[in-house]
C-alpha cells in the first residue's frame, strides 16, 4: 500500500532555499517515503522519524490509519533537540491537518 506524502508550508520554504542537488534528493526520499514510510530513523516515538540528507535532517510523521506521510520539517545537528521538542508540541496540530487532508482527497 502506498501512502500520499505532504509537507508542510514551513518545510517547502526551506527546501526551495537549498541546492538543487540536495532538493534533487528530498524528491527521490519522498518517493522512497511513498513505499516504505519507516525508512528513516526512529525518534521518539515509532510514527516519528527523521531522513538525514547530510548534514541535514528531515523530520516527518507517519499515519498508517491515513495512509499519509506528512513532512513537516528540516534542520541540522546544531538545533536537533529543538526542533524535535517544538515537533512534539505540536502533533496534536499535525495530526489534525493530516485528517483534513486525507479527508480533502
Amino acid at each position: 500500500m502506498t501512502y500520499a506524502v505532504y509537507a508542510l508550508n514551513v518545510f517547502d520554504k526551506e527546501m526551495n532555499k537549498l541546492p538543487e542537488f540536495e532538493r534533487s534528493i528530498i524528491q527521490k526520499i519522498f518517493l522512497q517515503l511513498k513505499e516504505n514510510p519507516y525508512v528513516g530513523q526512529q525518534m521518539r516515538y515509532r510514527f516519528f522519524r527523521e531522513k538525514r540528507i547530510r548534514e541535514k535532517r528531515i523530520y516527518y510523521l507517519v499515519y498508517d490509519n491515513l495512509k499519509i506521510v506528512l513532512i513537516v520539517a528540516i534542520g541540522g545537528k546544531k538545533f536537533q533537540e529543538e526542533t524535535i521538542d517544538k515537533i512534539v508540541i505540536y502533533f496534536e496540530e499535525y495530526r489534525r491537518y493530516a485528517e483534513r487532508l486525507s479527508n480533502s482527497s
